[in-house]
């Protein structure tokens, strides 16, 4: 069974920096496909971006792009999410996710996987 922890998450002005961590645990060689969303209070989920374990492709969502880089450590089996230039309107919870095996690497992918319990960023003015 995978499972997710994510950390890293609290409250900085704009214009700073945030860096959160994702470790999963249990077999996740098959798990290729992973990535990040966010949800604000009264606002839909939103996909942040996804990145492939097998060449460390990345994609990101048009409002992060620029400030916000996916990346992984294979060796420890983390996913990070650098959050650069925050803006008041990333203030969310943030969650992992792990697409399940084999498919394409999307944002509808990791929807249908494994998915940690967030952990929350708060972007002040």
């Amino acid at each position: 069974q995978v499972q997710l922890v994510e950390s890293g998450g609290g409250t900085v002005q704009a214009g700073g920096s945030l860096r959160l961590s994702c470790a999963a645990s249990g077999d996740t060689r098959n798990r290729y496909c992973k990535g990040w969303f966010r949800q604000a209070p009264g606002k839909e989920r939103e996909g942040v971006g996804y990145i492939t374990s097998d060449y460390g492709t990345t994609r990101y969502a048009d409002s992060v792009k620029g400030r916000f880089t996916i990346s992984q450590d294979k060796t420890t089996n983390t996913l990070y999410l650098q959050m650069n230039s925050l803006k008041t309107e990333d203030t969310a919870m943030y969650y992992c996710a792990a697409g399940p095996a084999g498919g394409v690497c999307s944002i509808g992918r990791l929807l249908i996987g494994v998915w940690g319990q967030g952990t929350q960023v708060t972007i002040s003015s």
